[in-house]
């Protein structure tokens, strides 16, 4: 009887406590209820994360604060020179000539730059030495498209992953069709976004003009295959002229002169340090000389000659005047307001071609007005370019409103 008495507890208490056991499983479960139901939600999240970082395994997507994996540059593509400016740098990286020495037959290129200029009038029947760009403009395709590349890897190096954004500069009246041919070559170089700036435009800002202002500035930019003549205010430009005689056109004239006067053939690079050296826009106090050399056309043989300043002037005149003739009849489209603010400001030269001397002397004198030549005038245009990069939302709206 003793023994039953002690199971019959036994088996009650054991019901007792298999009674609180699932009264408070009940409990627990019940105040576990939400926190189960976010332990899901969170895993889910996990999940979705972890395929996201999956599906973004192989994307470039690092950023630091402060810093911006860009590269912006400004390149003055000139006949005669190429000019590279870097808006990181805030300097310019590179000033090359525009010459490309290239393999007639594999049409491989050998050399660019100052290497290729070496080269001018000193190569074998199987290599050229071209300039690839004539009066301002792309005349070879596929030579231009390799120069710009070689000079993008000259700058940022062989191995650069990050594709830099271009502004590139042309002559104020190039075609639509010209246009296309150069922002293709740009972006077939390896740039990743190609922008437009007109020279004259460029050259203004380069030369520290506020071109924003409601005020009339008028620039002359003398390049080396074309001269671009506009009056700017409000950012657009009002009246414009380019020619296509620039500093290439005095090197030809002389190249000429001395051929018809001496019977003696130069070369290209001679007649740029005749111009250079002793090249004046008006007749200097005291006559300069210098002595050439070159191929005598009577006797075939190689000859020396000493030429003065007075004779390079007698063989660009004809040149300078086209050009001081062009600014006039910029003067005389311009309105009257902004022909006031010319008058009280005067005209700003740029270019490598207003830097024969005396020429700012020569355009004062036939114009009557004050001219000044820009501090940088043979880097203007490209610091132009470089500033511009900062300013391309405007220069989109103006380029809407002059269509």
């Amino acid at each position: 009887m003793m023994r039953n008495k002690k199971k019959f507890v036994q088996k009650s208490q054991m019901n007792s406590l298999i009674i609180g056991m699932e009264e408070k499983t009940e409990r627990l479960g019940e105040a576990n209820e939400i926190p189960v139901q976010e332990e899901e939600n969170d895993i889910k999240k996990g999940d979705e994360k972890k395929n996201m970082k999956k599906k973004n395994k192989f994307k470039f997507n690092i950023s630091f604060p402060g810093f911006k994996f860009q590269k912006s540059i400004g390149i003055d593509l000139g006949t005669a020179n190429t000019l590279v400016y870097d808006k990181q740098k805030e300097q310019i990286v590179l000033n090359e000539p525009s010459v490309v020495a290239v393999d007639r037959e594999t049409k491989k290129v050998l050399a660019v730059g100052k290497e290729a200029k070496d080269m001018l009038g000193k190569t074998p029947d199987h290599i050229m030495a071209v300039r690839p760009l004539r009066e301002g403009v792309i005349a070879d395709y596929d030579i231009t498209e390799a120069m710009i590349k070689y000079f993008i890897k000259k700058v940022f190096g062989k191995y650069n992953i990050i594709l830099p954004e271009v502004m590139i500069c042309v002559p104020i009246e190039v075609t639509g069709v010209e246009k296309r041919a150069v922002l293709e070559a740009a972006i077939s170089a390896g740039a990743k976004r190609a922008y437009l700036i007109e020279e004259a435009r460029a050259a203004a800002l380069g030369a520290g003009i506020d071109i924003s202002a409601p005020e009339g500035n008028m620039i002359v930019d003398i390049g080396g295959g074309s001269t671009d003549i506009a009056v700017i205010s409000l950012g657009g430009t009002i009246v414009s002229k380019s020619i296509r005689i620039a500093g290439n056109n005095f090197d030809e004239d002389i190249i000429k002169y001395i051929k018809r006067r001496h019977n003696l053939l130069i070369g290209e690079k001679t007649a740029e340090e005749i111009k250079i050296k002793i090249g004046t826009a008006i007749p200097l106090e005291e006559e300069e000389t210098m002595v050439i050399k070159g191929r005598d056309l009577m006797t075939g043989l190689p000859k020396p000659l000493e030429i003065s300043s007075s004779e390079v002037l007698d063989a660009i005149k004809d040149s300078l005047d086209a050009i001081v003739t062009s600014v006039k009849q910029v003067l005389e489209k311009t309105p009257p307001e902004l022909s006031a603010d010319i008058v009280d400001k005067g005209i700003v030269m740029a270019g490598g071609g207003s830097m024969i001397r005396n020429f700012p002397e020569l355009l004062a004198k036939n114009t009557l007005l004050n001219v000044i030549l820009a501090d940088n005038a043979l880097e203007s245009v490209v610091l132009g370019a470089g500033l511009a990069l900062d300013k391309l939302a405007v220069l989109r709206k103006i380029e809407k409103a002059e269509r």
